[in-house]
């Protein structure tokens, strides 16, 4: 249940890639974020606690998404605070199959019922966790404090990526996607489906955008120089000139 204590926490898994991509070495990476108090964290249990829930999610990522060298020279490339919380993101989902099933329940309410569907309502979060299965069959069975703690992890990473706009804000809304995320998540589509991707972009529905603006998202991923666009039978093809996330190099940086 590691969102109830990390959420997505930018700057510091921002620091921790760089650490890695300066390294290439997990246990020095390690040592280094206890040693140095890198997340400013006063004792050493939750500093430790805070590195090994961000460094879960580089660990798991694949090819879908920009290796963890690449991934500073990608957040480098966002313009807000925002952009780096939406690119972000998709390594949290990759990594939590509780959070991916409970966004892909959202994804489902979204393109059902609009933007309407996007309540996140403690009731409603609970009602859908109470419908979570883990592989072996068990279901989702925690105490009502750390239930209610986790939805509040949720909410807080949904107004990190632009989904929820307060505090107090339960109704959710389309985020605005910068052109860096953009990337990622067609990116991450395309890996995931190939030329079909178009069809069901599923990096985009992560990132909540209904179909009525996939017209728009697909015309800005065909300007960009890294993408290519061609017709068949006039439908629109998208994808990477080069490797996937080719744009991005490999980040050599000072930490």
């Amino acid at each position: 249940m590691v969102l109830t204590r990390c959420g997505l926490l930018v700057d510091r898994a921002e620091t921790l890639a760089r650490l890695y991509a300066h390294h290439r070495d997990w246990t020095v990476v390690e040592e280094k974020w206890i040693e140095e108090r890198f997340d400013e964290r006063s004792t050493r249990g939750s500093s430790k606690g805070i590195y090994r829930a961000l460094s879960s999610r580089f660990k798991t990522a694949g090819s879908e998404l920009p290796s963890i060298v690449q991934l500073p020279s990608v957040l480098d490339r966002c313009e807000t605070v925002r952009d780096k919380a939406q690119v972000l993101y998709f390594y949290l989902l990759e990594d939590d199959p509780l959070v991916k099933y409970t966004v892909h329940r959202y994804v489902d309410r979204l393109q059902e019922s609009g933007v309407d569907g996007l309540g996140f309502e403690q009731e409603t979060i609970e009602r859908l966790l109470s419908e979570f299965h883990y592989e072996d069959g068990s279901e989702f069975d925690y105490a009502e404090s750390t239930t209610r703690r986790w939805g509040e992890g949720l909410r807080s990473v949904l107004r990190d990526i632009g989904v929820l706009d307060t505090q107090q804000t339960l109704q959710g809304q389309i985020p605005n996607l910068g052109s860096t995320p953009l990337l990622v998540a067609s990116g991450y589509s395309w890996e995931i489906h190939g030329d079909d991707w178009l069809s069901q972009p599923t990096g985009w529905l992560y990132l909540f955008q209904s179909d009525q603006y996939w017209d728009a998202l697909a015309e800005r991923v065909s300007d960009d120089p890294n993408w290519e666009a061609s017709g068949i039978h006039g439908e629109l093809r998208l994808q990477p000139v080069d490797d996937t996330y080719g744009w991005a190099e490999p980040w050599e940086g000072e930490v």
